[in-house]
């Protein structure tokens, strides 16, 4: 009987290497054929689901001992992992409050993102990745000549001229822990944001440089906790009389989240995190990329800070909470429809208290509904959310540089126009539809004015400034 069985499982195995033999014949047939046809074998009775999962075992083993004999890849790479997406787009700026100073701005942009992972043995990782967009501006003497820190995106202009490609990611990654629950990683380099707050306080874009700590524990099926902290580099020390100290401005920051699951519908989410900005006297106009408006800053050199400096320190808490229930269907939505209200609240607790116009400022919050998930094929989502988000609760040149208002009085010393950044409060409304798995159609619309536009204008202009503001997104993203 054990004779006659055995004799079974050879005969199986011998069909599969059959028709595997004969699909490799076919260069046009895509690699994930083979497992097709185990789950066809499984379906039909021919093969166990133990003897599926061995077969695919000895596929993938026989695949890559292939690929390293043909590509000469070191036996302690376990694997490669690539991936991108092209993104199109339509971006409009323009006043809603009748503003006869405010220029409109439409323009036409694309971003191209592509990466590659490395995966080896003892739970190690290698990672980067190239992305398109514009040079950072060069106001206010900054010279860097590298990309917009805040920005993946390339405005189509200049006669089709060639466009810049920088470097997004580059980093190294080791999971010293991933087992019985536990979760402990490392990662040092230019990286993915390690952090899980909004954009309110982190661009989307900023891939930060420096080092990262994540960490967590998984209770059960229900609860687990995820804790994240950071030490990212803001620039390098420029100089000056104390050249023997550590003086590059630095940003420390740590999250911990709380994530529950209390039934398959209801779920929560509840955070606290921030973060601390050291040695920020160096981050002046003239010294980094100067994108984004609404920190007070000096107007002259004075009390030994050049002009361009920070007044206020920053060092904010941040508190998010999220709650999302899954009904079990809803119209033109296929599967279960989640419902998500979250909200996010910043203090920047080192905010001068009690002084003047330059001074405190130092409080936002946002609140929002999202109702479905896009990201497969016929599934979509649509987003309200009103944000307020006073000057100095957060470091502008982080927060996103998208949700803007226009400035009609120079702010800073600087030109007068549509910024992003802090001191802005407003309304956003978003909706992305999956046309297919690998094709988004989203559309985005910011509806904001200043909390004060009065703020760092130096003499305090006289008349009710104009500031309301629109700005659409309208953006096509296929992913690969």
């Amino acid at each position: 009987m054990k004779k006659l069985k055995k004799q079974n499982t050879t005969a199986k195995i011998a069909l599969f290497a059959g028709a595997t033999a004969l699909m490799s014949l076919a260069p046009q047939v895509h690699a994930q054929s083979s497992d097709a046809l185990i789950d066809k074998l499984v379906d039909k009775g021919i093969l166990t689901t133990k003897e599926a999962q061995e077969l695919r075992e000895e596929s993938d083993q026989d695949f890559t001992t292939a690929f390293q004999a043909k590509t000469g890849t070191p036996d302690w790479v376990s694997g490669y992992k690539f991936y991108g997406d092209f993104r199109g787009r339509y971006d409009e700026v323009a006043s809603t409050d009748g503003n006869k100073n405010f220029e409109s701005r439409d323009r036409f942009r694309y971003r191209l993102r592509a990466g590659v992972i490395v995966s080896m043995k003892d739970n190690m990782e290698v990672g980067f990745s190239l992305t398109s967009g514009d040079s950072a501006p060069t106001t206010g003497g900054y010279g860097g000549g590298g990309g917009n820190p805040l920005s993946n995106t390339s405005t189509m202009q200049d006669n089709g001229t060639k466009k810049n490609v920088y470097i997004d990611t580059a980093y190294g990654k080791w999971t010293a822990l991933n087992s019985d629950g536990w979760l402990l990683s490392t990662t040092i380099g230019k990286m993915v944001n390690p952090m899980q707050f909004t954009p309110m306080v982190f661009d989307a874009d900023w891939t930060p440089e420096g080092a990262a700590v994540q960490g967590g524990y998984t209770f059960n099926d229900q609860h687990a906790i995820v804790v994240n902290g950071g030490a990212f580099v803001e620039d390098q020390e420029v100089g000056g009389a104390d050249t023997g100290s550590m003086r590059a401005p630095a940003l420390f920051t740590g999250q911990a989240a709380w994530n529950a699951n209390w039934t398959q519908r209801l779920g929560t989410s509840l955070g606290l995190g921030g973060y601390t900005l050291v040695n920020q006297a160096n981050l002046t106009t003239a010294n980094v990329p100067y994108i984004n408006q609404g920190n007070s800053r000096t107007a002259v050199a004075a009390g030994g800070k050049p002009a361009g400096s920070l007044i206020n320190n920053y060092s904010p808490i941040i508190g998010d909470a999220s709650a999302t229930y899954k009904l079990d269907s809803f119209p033109l939505y296929p599967g279960a429809f989640p419902i998500k209200v979250s909200g996010e609240y910043i203090n920047n607790v080192a905010a001068i208290q009690g002084s003047n116009i330059q001074g405190e400022n130092n409080q936002g919050y946002w609140l929002g509904v999202t109702f479905g998930k896009s990201g497969t094929k016929r599934t979509w989502d649509i987003t309200y959310r009103y944000e307020y988000l006073e000057a100095n609760a957060a470091y502008d040149q982080l927060v996103d540089d998208d949700n803007g208002a226009y400035y009609q009085y120079a702010p800073n010393g600087g030109a007068a126009g549509y910024y992003g950044g802090t001191n802005i409060k407003g309304h956003m409304i978003k909706a992305n539809y999956s046309i297919t798995d690998s094709l988004t159609f989203s559309f985005t619309c910011f509806l904001n004015e200043l909390i004060d536009a009065r703020l760092n204008t130096g003499t305090p202009p006289t008349g009710e400034p104009k500031n309301s503001s629109i700005h659409a997104m309208a953006d096509l993203t296929w992913k690969f």
